[in-house]
């Protein structure tokens, strides 16, 4: 019998190697890599590429031999085009369901009260086909009576040539369902990571059919409620709702490794105004304030014949703000506290802590007059930059050319959000 409610994962397939592709048809069939901040790690693949052994988040340099032997093409991280092709995917599975929740960059849940005439399936291969057309990026779907379920039949649609894309598990007979759950590790969970897998095996629970026989109420002694709801989740009953609206943030982070080494204070000091004022601008787009303000700074682990310095210091707000020039302000105080010389810095960043809406400011009595002239600052900065392009106005303290800036040697075009980079079509 199917449920009375119906959940739906729809997945980008290799989400960043998709979007490269879509611009550039010559990277189809070839084995390509998106490689992180500063070309340092692996964060996607293509299919082809995962076939060669290149794992996710493999240093590069530990598989740059694959681009000579077997042709492999390295890319940097082009986040511009990728958040502008994920906000197109997700306008386009907003139309199928008026319950949708934006998971990740890549993945949309949504939500269908269940008609026993539905062919889930059906609806699957047309929401694919739809974003294919559209923007040129292929997708997965699963359908399920719960999230979690929906996740792994997401993962099947993908895995499992039978279900070309789309797979409705309420659909599948009963044996079909065991067989799947059985042939899946429980490493494939959502939310079951390596180090849970690996004592979940120590109780003899090795597959997806383990844990959803398993007792909830032990789980949640044993290990949390959380995975008890898991384990209920894989049986069909539904315990997690769908967010049509994203929780607030607990955190704020902004941070990047360098483009190359940097030793000097100055050159710091110009990184940590420019990551105060993304953390700053994320806070506002939140609308929240912030209470606590860490800074760290750190050399590379990887370089094992330079000496190694890592620390991070926090501080506690006078009162809770969203302001650039407060949030960088105390973060420049921080690191000059943090600073040693004689070391060759890789990496450092600010953490935003102690979050609450903007709504329920307090300020001093003193304060509230001078708060108001910065917020109405703080409003045209945030407008200039949406309206003319990030970056367009900050603060001078960032330098206007830094060297510090991240490294993206190979990155593809801006092909839908620049002017100048939009692609060019010949007759």
């Amino acid at each position: 019998m199917r449920p009375s409610r119906t959940f739906a994962l729809v997945d980008c397939n290799n989400f960043f190697a998709s979007c490269e592709r879509v611009f550039n048809p010559g990277l189809r069939g070839k084995p390509l890599v998106v490689l992180s901040n500063n070309d340092g790690c692996v964060v996607a693949r293509s299919q082809e590429a995962k076939a060669l052994g290149v794992k996710m988040a493999q240093p590069w340099f530990q598989c740059a031999h694959l681009a000579g032997s077997h042709g492999v093409i390295a890319l940097s991280s082009n986040y511009t085009l990728y958040v502008d092709m994920s906000r197109r995917v997700m306008a386009i599975l907003a139309g199928f369901s008026p319950e949708q929740e934006v998971y990740s960059i890549d993945e949309s849940f949504l939500a269908f009260a269940s008609r026993h005439e539905q062919n889930y399936r059906e609806m699957g291969i047309k929401i694919r086909e739809k974003v294919l057309k559209w923007t040129g990026l292929p997708v997965s779907v699963g359908f399920a009576p719960s999230k979690t379920l929906a996740k792994l039949a997401n993962h099947w649609a993908k895995t499992r040539p039978e279900f070309a894309g789309s797979c409705d598990y309420s659909a599948l007979p009963g044996a079909q369902q065991q067989a799947l759950l059985k042939a899946t590790s429980v490493g494939e969970v959502w939310g079951v990571g390596r180090r849970l897998a690996e004592k979940l095996a120590e109780l003899d629970i090795h597959s997806v059919a383990d844990l959803q026989a398993a007792d909830p109420a032990w789980l949640g002694q044993r290990f949390s409620v959380v995975l008890a709801r898991t384990a209920t989740e894989l049986r069909g009953v539904s315990c997690l709702a769908l967010e049509d609206v994203a929780p607030p943030k607990q955190q704020i982070m902004t941070s990047r490794s360098f483009g190359t080494r940097v030793t000097g204070l100055p050159t710091l000091h110009e990184a940590m105004m420019a990551y105060a004022t993304r953390a700053a601008e994320k806070l506002r787009a939140e609308g929240q304030l912030a209470g606590e303000i860490q800074v760290f700074i750190r050399t590379s682990p990887f370089l094992a014949d330079a000496a190694q310095y890592s620390a991070a210091q926090w501080l506690r707000l006078p009162e809770p703000t969203d302001d650039t020039l407060r949030l960088a302000k105390a973060a420049c105080f921080l690191l000059k506290r943090l600073y040693r010389a004689g070391f060759q810095y890789q990496k450092a960043g600010i953490l935003l802590s102690a979050l609450q809406p903007a709504g329920l400011r307090q300020t001093t009595l003193f304060g509230s007059a001078q708060t108001r002239r910065r917020d109405k600052l703080m409003t045209v900065m945030d407008q200039l930059n949406r309206e003319m392009g990030s970056g367009t106005l900050f603060l001078a303290g960032a330098g206007i050319d830094p060297v510090w800036r991240m490294r993206q040697d190979n990155r593809s075009p801006r092909y839908t959000t620049h002017w100048a980079e939009i692609p060019l079509a010949r007759a």
